[in-house]
């Protein structure tokens, strides 16, 4: 088996500890991106994996490209060119105060990407998986373009499609609404990942009788968001929700649910208190729930060992889950008493 993912990496500058933008006088520089992310959860898990990109040929791309071969992603497919890697800015916030990202992503290398640039057919021999995001789309029309053109190309070969549909407000800024993009590249995928916010944004389609924005939604009412998605794009075999609850900055509940079109199935809630980063969560999950779809081939062991995966995110500093099977297997078991291990 082999996973694609295709989106950006970015230059991650964090303000240090919990300090504010204005009294930083120094930032953390690490590399991240949603498929990135998910990349490396995989080839951590051992799952072979190569990331698709376009990455400017300087020392910040060489440096970026080292890390991902750190752990164990596949470079082979990036696309040496452009400007200049994007980046974004972190302020990680502290109990009622949220954290907040700057994006400095404009002409980055990306950004000018065009279809034709890169060779699907090639990229797709031997893969039996191609995951994408909602953000590449919203970077420009080219990386909308060039995605539509992969996931086209993997529908021809049979290859499993999978989408976190990830609605990034900042990002739609190039004349067009992610409502106007996302449906169409939406048609041929397997598999859809989104909370409510990225299915009413992307796609328009909200759960029946419940207010979104009261904090407090169960996890039932998100059955009839799946069902509207699996009518609306017949192709969809599986559907699954994040479920966070933001009681601060620091604590958060995370958990999960998952639609097949027969069965509904919800993932145990964690209760994660004193959060280190919870940057990448939602990659942590798909990176999770690709695993375990492609490892288990059961649906309810599939759901828990995404929602444990990306638990144990929380608890790690940068964009990247760093954490084994055996680490993920042993909390889904019960442990979650965090004891030395040795």
């Amino acid at each position: 088996m082999k996973v694609i993912t295709f989106g950006e990496i970015m230059l991650r500058l964090a303000a240090p500890q919990s300090l504010r933008f204005s009294q930083a006088t120094s930032f953390d520089a690490t590399f991240g991106g949603g498929e990135a992310n998910v990349a490396v959860s995989l080839a951590n898990y051992g799952i072979p994996v190569e990331f698709v990109s376009r990455i400017p040929k300087n020392d910040i791309g060489e440096a970026c490209i080292m890390n991902l071969k750190k752990y164990g992603v596949g470079t082979l497919h990036i696309l040496r060119g452009g400007e200049r890697l994007g980046i974004y800015f972190l302020e990680k916030g502290s109990v009622s105060r949220g954290s907040k990202v700057v994006y400095d992503r404009t002409y980055s290398s990306i950004s000018k990407i065009e279809k034709g640039m890169i060779d699907w057919e090639k990229v797709f021999n031997g893969a039996t998986w191609f995951h994408w995001t909602g953000i590449t789309p919203a970077i420009a029309q080219g990386a909308a373009d060039v995605c539509l053109e992969a996931i086209t190309k993997a529908k021809q070969k049979g290859i499993t499609i999978s989408c976190d549909l990830n609605f990034r407000k900042q990002l739609w800024k190039y004349g067009t609404s992610a409502r106007e993009v996302m449906p169409k590249m939406v048609e041929d995928c397997d598999i859809v990942l989104g909370n409510e916010e990225d299915a009413e944004q992307a796609l328009g389609i909200t759960p029946e009788g419940v207010d979104i924005t009261a904090g407090q939604v169960k996890p039932e009412a998100y059955l009839s968001v799946s069902k509207k998605i699996m009518t609306r794009f017949p192709n969809v075999k599986k559907v699954i929700t994040t479920l966070r609850g933001s009681i601060s900055a620091d604590h958060n509940t995370w958990s999960g649910v998952l639609f097949n079109g027969k069965e509904f199935f919800k993932a145990p809630t964690y209760d994660i208190t004193h959060i280190v980063d919870r940057v990448g969560g939602g990659d942590a999950f798909m990176g999770g729930l690709i695993y375990g779809l492609l490892t288990y081939k059961d649906d309810q062991r599939a759901l828990n060992f995404a929602a444990a995966a990306s638990c144990l995110k929380h608890a790690i500093y940068g964009d990247f889950n760093l954490v084994t099977v055996e680490e993920v297997e042993k909390l889904m078991a019960g442990d979650a008493s965090g004891r030395v291990s040795r």
